[in-house]
């Protein structure tokens, strides 16, 4: 990646900061109009509890979470974005939050059926912009990735919708679209075609 893509990532980064910063103020997580897509708030240190992730990706902008699955504890902040590819109980925690630092970002569910079709589509029409898997410390249905220019840009042009009834109910179902399959580009296209993809109980 090149220092002037870079820079210009790290720009959409704080322009989605900000529409999130403008439109939640108080602590919590708040619906945009596109169905899944929340945006959500923490100034306050949380300790892990029991918790069940969903199919989702979490998009994080300022601060971190932990999650802790089968006794090992992950930590992910603003440099990678998390997708779980099916359902899982963990702990989740937000241990670094606070007013001076507080936890802003983004939570994405995965549409299960519109995950599935862009899967096999991407595996039949175009093997070849897949990723391949990649030896990793996660365990089955979790994956980090380090913020790309397609997912950056995807997640921007889906969250400029959220301000415009008229725009989220007209382009939001095709900006998602656009979002996921960014997703299946990245890094975390393996883990997601080994949940979605040809072959798998979820796309039989």
């Amino acid at each position: 990646m090149t220092g002037f893509s870079i820079g210009l990532q790290l720009m959409s980064k704080e322009q989605i900061k900000q529409i999130i910063d403008n439109y939640i103020v108080e602590d919590g997580m708040v619906e945009t109009g596109v169905r899944g897509v929340k945006l959500f708030r923490m100034t306050s240190s949380v300790r892990c509890a029991p918790a069940v992730y969903e199919p989702s990706i979490i998009a994080i902008v300022s601060g971190a979470k932990e999650a802790i699955l089968d006794g090992y504890r992950y930590m992910y902040d603003s440099s990678q974005y998390l997708c779980c590819s099916m359902s899982m109980p963990v702990e989740a925690g937000t241990p670094t939050a606070s007013p001076d630092n507080p936890l802003i970002g983004v939570y994405v569910s995965l549409d299960t059926k519109v995950m599935t079709e862009l899967s096999i589509e991407m595996h039949s029409r175009a093997t070849g912009i897949l990723r391949q898997s990649q030896s990793t410390s996660l365990p089955l249905g979790l994956a980090l990735s380090h913020w790309d220019d397609a997912f950056t840009e995807a997640l921007l042009r889906l969250l400029f919708l959220i301000d415009n009834p008229v725009d989220t109910s007209i382009l939001g179902e095709n900006r998602l679209r656009e979002l996921y399959y960014a997703l299946l580009k990245g890094e975390s296209g393996a883990s997601a075609q080994r949940a979605f993809g040809v072959g798998n109980e979820i796309a039989q």
